[in-house]
């Protein structure tokens, strides 16, 4: 009877120590992700291109990460017919970018305890920051070229003017939604987000050129976006929240 007492306070133990681990999220994280998009530049026509990102993160709790990004890839417009860009013009960015950037998933403003619909939306996420992008034009016309006579004289710089390398100020605005992936200990080990990001540059480097507004219509800063998938994998120290994160009540 005794050994059947002490088996069944042991269980219950074990069994509470498991439901308080529903509680806790790991501090850090640290990932990468690819994704797919363009810019919203100068030129008439845009292309697509992979881009790529590494980050580390800080989990101010499982619903708010803060991370550091490092983000890399091309972005290209243009092209030396007038249905491509009015004046033959092309360019090709090779672009770094570090921004820093937080997300705010819906976790952190509703009850979703015992609701299996609102524990699906909790991961939905809403997110912005700030960075710096590194622009590096690796193909740019510069001169006004024979089949475009009539925009000026042949070889001509006016309205190709503009930096082969450049560095702007960028804001992110982003929207996704996050799947959470659980260990043994019912805390987030692993996360795979779906989003999309739209950032805005603080000046004309994007693409190379610094349009004359007498030239050229230009009512708008330089952009560009994307789609992407990331992955997460979490770790660090083991910190208590106020509210079951894995909810089992539905």
């Amino acid at each position: 009877m005794k050994k059947f007492i002490l088996f069944f306070v042991l269980g219950f133990a074990g069994f509470t120590a498991k439901a308080q681990d529903g509680y806790n999220y790991y501090e850090w994280g640290v990932g990468g992700g690819i994704g797919y998009g363009r810019a919203y530049a100068d030129t008439k026509k845009q292309d697509y291109h992979p881009i790529y990102n590494f980050n580390i993160a800080y989990n101010f709790n499982p619903y708010v990460p803060i991370a550091l990004e490092y983000q890399f890839g091309t972005l290209s417009g243009g092209g030396r017919t007038p249905d491509k860009d009015a004046s033959g013009r092309i360019y090709k960015n090779a672009y770094k970018a570090l921004v820093i950037h937080a997300d705010v998933q819906l976790g952190s403003f509703i009850d979703y305890s015992n609701n299996g619909f609102l524990n699906v939306i909790k991961n939905f996420y809403v997110g912005t920051g700030i960075g710096a992008i590194s622009n590096n034009m690796k193909d740019i016309q510069r001169t006004n070229l024979p089949a475009y006579i009539q925009n000026g004289p042949v070889g001509s710089t006016n309205g190709f003017q503009g930096k082969d390398k450049s560095t702007n100020v960028v804001l992110p605005l982003r929207f996704g939604y996050e799947f959470k992936i659980y260990d043994s200990y019912e805390q987030v080990g692993y996360t795979i987000t779906l989003g999309y990001e739209h950032s805005y540059a603080f000046g004309e480097g994007l693409d190379g050129y610094n349009d004359p507004p007498a030239q050229f219509k230009n009512n708008a800063p330089d952009q560009y976006a994307h789609f992407t998938i990331g992955f997460r994998y979490n770790f660090g120290n083991t910190v208590s929240y106020n509210k079951l994160v894995r909810d089992f009540g539905f």
